[in-house]
Parts: structure tokens; C-alpha cells; sequence
């Protein structure tokens, strides 16, 4: 299927590594012009490990300056913008009982507020062109994990933020969706599990309580959703939030 996404410029936070890597990699292949935006030391201009070109620009998200900044880098270089895909950030472990309220104000600032910042940045280019905006969510925000209070409050703030933002700009048909995932392979998460002393069992244990097909969400998987709430084949969608996790949120555990 096309997804009519060919010479379309996608931003991609995040884009370096893990899940945001992993879309824009799909959205390269489907033809797009990926500006990929991460933070990452001495940044190249192609993607790690693959032949297709992208176009880096290495930014700390952390300031609405530099927000501000990347993207008039991006708009110079390119002159318009067709999408948006939020999705930077790390859980970092801000709990309640273990955490202080400056290091929860920063975990919220570092985790949601350049969804805001981008967004915003982003908006008069994204108007022009009846954009599409994706924000990266975490089942956490839905389930509650426990001693992550930054994070999961972020995540919660960003699922508010794309059924406000779908509402705020209807006027412009800009459509806006969230892609929820919940237990997905990449290096991030076999780096944490790495941390328990038998990984296998953990992932074991993990893996018999996801119930389609018992196994870890690929990373391309969300990515595909992603592709597909960005192209015109998914016109009449927004406002939604779409879980790509094998049932992991919402279907009994106890499946066998």
C-alpha cells in the first residue's frame, strides 16, 4: 500500500535511537524527508547503519530555545514541514517516596515539555500544509508503573495533550493521535534487563503475560502504525490514542 508519504518532511524526535530510529527508518523507506532530532555527541548526517540518507540535527530539547532553534534550522533547510512525531524522553525513576519536587518538575519538563515546545514551533508551518502530529505515549500513563512519578505524569499530560490539540486544531484539519506501546524491544530495554541477575527469566516472565503470541513488541511495529496515522490513508483519524502492544494494557493477563 502507498502511504502517499514520498518528498513529505517528517520531524522525528528522538530519532537516533530505539523506537523514534526505528520510525524513521520506516518513514525513509516510504520516501519521506526525515529530520531526525536527538541529542547524541558529534551527530552525522546519515542514519547509524543504514545506507538511506536522513538529515540529523543534534538539539537538547530541554529549553523551548533550542526547540525554537532546531526548527528554524529545520525550516531553513528544507522550507516546510508535513509532520510531527513527538518522541523523546526516558523513563527515569522519579517516584514519589524516593524522588523531591524540583527532580519532578524536571522529569515533567524533560519528558513533555518539548512535546509542547515543538508543537508549538512547529504549528505555523504544519497549518500551512494540513499537518499530522503524533505523540509517542507509554501504557504507563493508563496503568501506573510505581516509582516513576515524572514519567508517568508526563506520559498522562501528553494523552490529554493529543485529544486538546485534535480539538484546538480542527480548524486547520490538522489531525492529532497518540501511539501508545507498552513492553518493546530495543537496546534500551535489553540494557534493563541485563540489570536482573537471570535476563532470560525476566523476559520470560514478562513475555507469558502479553497475549498475542507471547513475545515483546518490535519496534517496527509501532513504527508501521506511525507511517500509517501520518499518510493520508488514515484521513478521518483524530483525537485517538492506538495501543500497538499485543494486548498488554487491556486484555486479561490471566490468557493462556
Amino acid at each position: 500500500m502507498d502511504l502517499h508519504l514520498k518528498d513529505k518532511v517528517i520531524i522525528v524526535t528522538g530519532g537516533a535511537r530505539g523506537i523514534g530510529k526505528s520510525i524513521a527508518q520506516v518513514l525513509i523507506e516510504e520516501g519521506a524527508q526525515v529530520a531526525i532530532v536527538d541529542k547524541i555527541p558529534q551527530a552525522k548526517r546519515t542514519l547509524p547503519d543504514r545506507s538511506e540518507k536522513g538529515f540529523f540535527y543534534n538539539a537538547d530539547l530541554s529549553t523551548h530555545q533550542a526547540c525554537c532553534e532546531v526548527m528554524n534550522e529545520i525550516i531553513e533547510e528544507h522550507g516546510k514541514i508535513d509532520g510531527l512525531v513527538n518522541n523523546a524522553g526516558s523513563n527515569d525513576g522519579i517516584g514519589l517516596e524516593n524522588g523531591t519536587p524540583a527532580k519532578f518538575t524536571k522529569s515533567l519538563i524533560d519528558n513533555a515539555g518539548h512535546y509542547y515546545y515543538m508543537t508549538h514551533y512547529a504549528l505555523p508551518y504544519l497549518k500551512k500544509r494540513k499537518g499530522v502530529i503524533v505523540n509517542i505515549g507509554s501504557k504507563t500513563a493508563v496503568t501506573g508503573q510505581g516509582n516513576t512519578s515524572g514519567y508517568v505524569a508526563a506520559k498522562g499530560a501528553i494523552l490529554s495533550l493529543t485529544r486538546e490539540w485534535a480539538v484546538e486544531l480542527l480548524p486547520y484539519s490538522i489531525r492529532v493521535n497518540a501511539v501508545i506501546p507498552a513492553e518493546v524491544a530495543t537496546p534500551l530495554y535489553e540494557s534493563w534487563l541485563n540489570s536482573f541477575n537471570d535476563p532470560q527469566e525476566k523476559l520470560r516472565q514478562i513475555s507469558k503475560r502479553i497475549p498475542l503470541e507471547h513475545r515483546l513488541t518490535k519496534s517496527e511495529e509501532i513504527a508501521d502504525t506511525v507511517a500509517f496515522l501520518l499518510s493520508d490513508r488514515s484521513s478521518h483519524t483524530t483525537g485517538q490514542w492506538l495501543f500497538v502492544d499485543g494486548g498488554y494494557t487491556h486484555l486479561d493477563r490471566a490468557i493462556s
